[in-house]
């Protein structure tokens, strides 16, 4: 390491000052003639610009020493002869690096076990810092909102002004600089999807600032099983009892009349009899139904990851109902694009999407006319199924709510047709599961088009 001539100059200044003094001050007062006091001058320069110069390069060798240190090496101890009291140093310098390195490696060990206790948890966590700034996070966070950026404002992955505006609340200081609120606190909302996921975000703020930073803790926890099956409860209440009133207060009523008027009479228990029979099978489908939707919404967050053949799904579908086509007297055309690539979802879910869509076709087409399937490319990583029927269409005010359990546009036609109200629900929430989508268009008097899009595999 070069040393800059201006320390050179400065060191030797002040090194050769005294002897200089002295000197000049025996030759002012006589004492020492002027010859021997300019070969004294000399000779005292020549062996102090020496001895400075080697004391210099022990302090540069002791500079580079630490340089080296603060960046983690470890380099060999120099030999500091000409200046003892830096050697010291050096030696003590070296044994606290070791000692720091030491204290390093076990701050990261413990800052690994923390995070890997972190990411062991079932729930999203996100810690914050004073100015709401993401600090951590675990895996569960992660695969819940994706990659979220530290030293970002949590608005960035959380854009739900009801959440931010409690985690405000528990940051916010008074005048005194104590804070203000409670130290924890919880707030409900619904993470858009697809799927809607309800979440519960649990606030605890810590009593003092982490190593990095960290002064709140936000946990999520998903309360979607929970509220599906308030809410299933709620539907199963309100419209499965009045969906199975009907077909038992029939049975009830022909069980009457065949314990009395009608005991003897034969034709009129046959015909009784039918009836009571279409009423049970009325209700077993409508039980289906019902315990489907319940087993598909318990894994709809689960997204599948098999490669289906849709081709092979489609034909599958259409032998089933081909039969049923031809008493309603409805042509069945299917199209499937040469190259189609396979889906990314389950096989026997998909089957019942395309059996409700293309059952659903075939009961509201009107007879001489055609129910057509199409399945093609709907972009570099996605398929679509397309299921149009030449039917009476569904008017506009109606598209919203066609998944909704139980609605029916025509509720006398539909129970005629023997649907229980619950087929599209079905579809809804199985496309969820695949990450799909659901499309609806329809014309009145012209017929309607349900397409449904899925990841493609690959």
């Amino acid at each position: 390491m070069a040393i800059p001539l201006r320390r050179v100059i400065v060191a030797n200044s002040v090194a050769l000052a005294p002897s200089f003094g002295a000197l000049a001050g025996l030759y002012w007062s006589g004492t020492l003639a002027g010859r021997p006091a300019l070969i004294a001058m000399a000779g005292i320069g020549v062996v102090t610009v020496f001895l400075v110069q080697r004391y210099l390069g022990s302090l540069a060798r002791f500079a580079r020493f630490v340089g080296e240190l603060s960046d983690e090496r470890e380099p060999v101890m120099p030999r500091l002869s000409f200046a003892p009291a830096t050697e010291e140093l050096a030696t003590a310098a070296a044994t606290l690096s070791l000692g720091w390195r030491r204290q390093r490696a076990s701050i990261d060990n413990l800052a690994a076990s923390a995070q890997a206790i972190v990411d062991g948890l079932p729930d999203p966590l996100i810690a914050v810092d004073r100015q709401r700034r993401v600090v951590r996070t675990n895996l569960a966070a992660g695969a819940l909102l994706g990659p979220v950026g530290a030293e970002r404002d949590l608005s960035t992955a959380l854009r739900y002004p009801q959440l931010l505006s409690a985690v405000d609340a528990l940051l916010e200081t008074g005048p005194d600089g104590n804070f203000a609120g409670a130290d924890q606190s919880a707030v409900e909302f619904v993470l858009a999807g697809p799927p809607e996921i309800d979440v519960v975000a649990h606030l605890r703020r810590l009593p003092r600032a982490a190593a990095d930073g960290s002064l709140a803790l936000i946990v999520l926890h998903d309360t979607t099983a929970q509220r599906r099956a308030e809410r299933m409860r709620a539907d199963f209440v309100a419209n499965a009892s009045h969906e199975l009133k009907t077909p038992i207060a029939g049975l009830a009523g022909f069980i009457e009349t065949l314990r009395g008027p009608a005991r003897d009479d034969t034709d009129a228990r046959e015909r009784f009899l039918g009836i009571m029979a279409e009423q049970a099978d009325r209700m077993r489908r409508l039980v289906d139904d019902l315990l489907m939707l319940s087993r598909i919404e318990q894994h709809e967050h689960a997204r599948p990851d098999r490669e289906i053949d849709l081709d092979r799904v489609l034909r599958g579908v259409l032998d089933l109902l081909q039969l049923k086509a031809a008493a309603r007297g409805v042509g069945i055309e299917l199209a499937v694009d040469a190259d189609l690539p396979k889906a990314v979802g389950d096989h026997d879910e998909l089957t019942i999407v395309f059996q409700n869509l293309i059952d659903n076709a075939l009961k509201y087409a009107r007879p001489a006319t055609v129910v057509r399937v199409t399945a093609e490319r709907a972009g570099p990583a996605r398929v679509a199924v397309a299921v149009s029927d030449e039917g009476d269409g569904i008017p506009a005010t109606h598209l919203p709510r066609l998944t909704e359990r139980f609605y029916r546009v025509d509720t006398a036609r539909s129970r005629q047709l023997g649907g229980t109200g619950l087929g599209l629900a079905i579809v809804k929430h199985v496309v969820n599961r695949h990450r799909g989508r659901l499309d609806i268009q329809s014309t009145p008097g012209k017929g309607s088009t349900f397409t449904v899009t899925l990841p493609a595999a690959g």
